[in-house]
């Protein structure tokens, strides 16, 4: 779930060097209290930590697939006994309130379980067949780690998030070398002393902490894979930096994620998502709601019962939801916001003066151009424009027609997995919102602007390992084809068989 501004990483023009601030501080959005103050890696700490869990790989490896379970289990165990302890920091850090921090950590600690208890089933050696022409030979494939995998995290789901690649790159066998947002590096310290201490002989787990040329450096430090989590504008400097190096990359980015409501949906439950989706930690979801497209039938209804819903939501201390964790976005939030209303739109719940420092009150935005930035670009702030339709053709049309595909809902008693299908992202959960990325066994990416790879289930465990075939030749074949020795009445034969195996297809 993605970062909204490209802080994470530097440019590939610019190499890490040990110059810089030695630390960086921490502040409470809410407050501005200082939260805690953290080493800003260098490279050169950077390739380090990558030496270091290089040399642990092979003993993590060849612990096996159960004992690595043993060791992921207690660790959720760990997270699970920590988890009031994690939640507060999770609020200090990124003013997210403490009730959603615990859903987060409850997700994760899903995930981890799933990782853990799958991987072998998943990512074992298992034969396939060989075919006729090579029938003389064994085939198997299994999938093997990379050695050390580089993870780079968020900031805005900084358990979740981060734990869907960490547990599977370490469930797979791998190694990880964590670069936690600079927002909120306790968090990944946190989780990397947890870890500590059900896996105590090796470095398997290290976090280093940094600003953007921390992240860089990760990238350019000789990981087997990067699996990156952040904004699209960010994802592309990591792409870049990495393919200095030919290293692969996970891209988790950006996302303009809509919701659908067709004439036959349930539409109380639709408002009642759509405010969810939209306003949940303040907006800051790459896979929250943003657009929201509703048939004209049903329109009116639905723009009520939201409004109404998201009158009782407010954003303050104590509130139902938390400060922009980011300063700047506050300012992307208040451009998107202005664009709407100058070309058109109207406000009927929050709008100019919405903004109070780095608290945005929900806001709810109607008869809004396609092509303003608040439906076009991501705002990572609590704010919905509604569309009416005439059609689902016409609503499909529109969700589509973002540059973004990371997921969708759809809102329909009869049609939903007709709608779903016909929808360009990589996610689509039909009569309810985000269900697809609480669910251990599917995968969760997307296409497009919003990245490509997978994190959770087996195409999440794949992810951090590269297929590895071998062949045994069991008895000499009655065909040989591979030698000079080979002779015309063999050819004549390789001849018919190709008629009789393929011609008459």
């Amino acid at each position: 779930m993605a970062e909204a501004l490209p802080t994470t990483v530097a440019a590939p023009e610019e190499r890490p060097a040990a110059a810089g601030p030695r630390t960086f501080d921490v502040r409470d959005p809410a407050t501005g209290a200082l939260v805690g103050t953290y080493p800003n890696h260098t490279a050169a700490e950077v390739d380090a930590a990558v030496a270091r869990a290089r040399a642990a790989s092979d003993w993590w490896q060849q612990l096996g697939f159960a004992e690595r379970a043993r060791r992921l289990d207690r660790w959720r165990g760990e997270i699970a006994r920590g988890a009031s302890e994690l939640a507060a920091l999770v609020r200090a850090e990124m003013g997210k309130p403490r009730a959603d921090a615990q859903l987060e950590i409850a997700m994760a600690a899903e995930h981890l379980r799933w990782a853990a208890r799958n991987a072998e089933r998943v990512l074992g050696p298992r034969s396939v067949p060989a075919g006729l022409l090579t029938i003389n030979h064994a085939a198997t494939v299994e999938y093997l780690p990379y050695g050390v995998v580089g993870v780079i995290g968020p900031w805005n789901y900084p358990i979740f998030t981060p734990l869907g690649s960490l547990s599977f790159a370490l469930a797979a066998g791998n190694t990880v070398v964590f670069k936690p947002s600079e927002f909120t590096p306790g968090v990944g310290l946190w989780l990397k002393q947890a870890f500590d201490r059900v896996v105590p002989e090796r470095p398997v787990l290290q976090t280093i902490t940094g600003l953007g040329a921390t992240g860089a450096a990760l990238c350019r430090a000789g990981v087997g894979k990067i699996g990156f989590t952040g904004s699209t504008a960010t994802g592309r400097k990591v792409m870049a930096a990495c393919a200095e190096t030919l290293t692969p990359v996970l891209m988790e980015c950006g996302g303009k994620d809509a919701l659908v409501v067709a004439p036959d949906a349930d539409v109380a439950a639709a408002a009642d998502a759509a405010v969810w989706g939209g306003l949940s930690n303040a907006g800051q979801t790459c896979l929250g709601v943003e657009r929201v497209y509703v048939h004209r039938d049903v329109y009116d209804e639905f723009v009520s019962r939201a409004v109404t819903l998201a009158r009782s939501v407010q954003a303050g201390p104590g509130g139902a939801i938390g400060p922009i964790t980011m300063p700047r976005q506050v300012e992307i939030i208040r451009a998107h916001i202005a664009d709407a209303l100058a070309r058109g739109g109207r406000a009927l719940l929050g709008g100019s003066d919405a903004i109070d420092g780095r608290y945005v009150q929900p806001t709810i935005l109607i008869d809004v151009p396609e092509d303003s930035t608040a439906v076009t670009e991501e705002t990572f702030g609590p704010t919905l424009t509604v569309t009416r339709v005439d059609s689902m053709d016409e609503a499909i049309d529109l969700v589509n027609a973002s540059a973004y595909g990371l997921g969708a809902s759809v809102f329909s008693r009869r049609h939903g997995p007709d709608i779903a299908r016909r929808i360009r992202t990589g996610n689509v959960a039909i009569n309810a919102f985000v269900a697809f990325a609480t669910i251990p066994s599917l995968p969760l990416g997307g296409i497009r602007e919003s990245g490509f790879g997978r994190v959770h289930g087996a195409d999440g465990l794949r992810e951090f390992t590269y297929p590895h075939a071998v062949t045994r030749q069991r008895f000499r074949s009655p065909l040989p084809l591979t030698t000079f020795t080979r002779g015309p009445r063999t050819d004549a034969l390789v001849g018919r068989l190709i008629g009789l195996l393929h011609g008459r297809a």
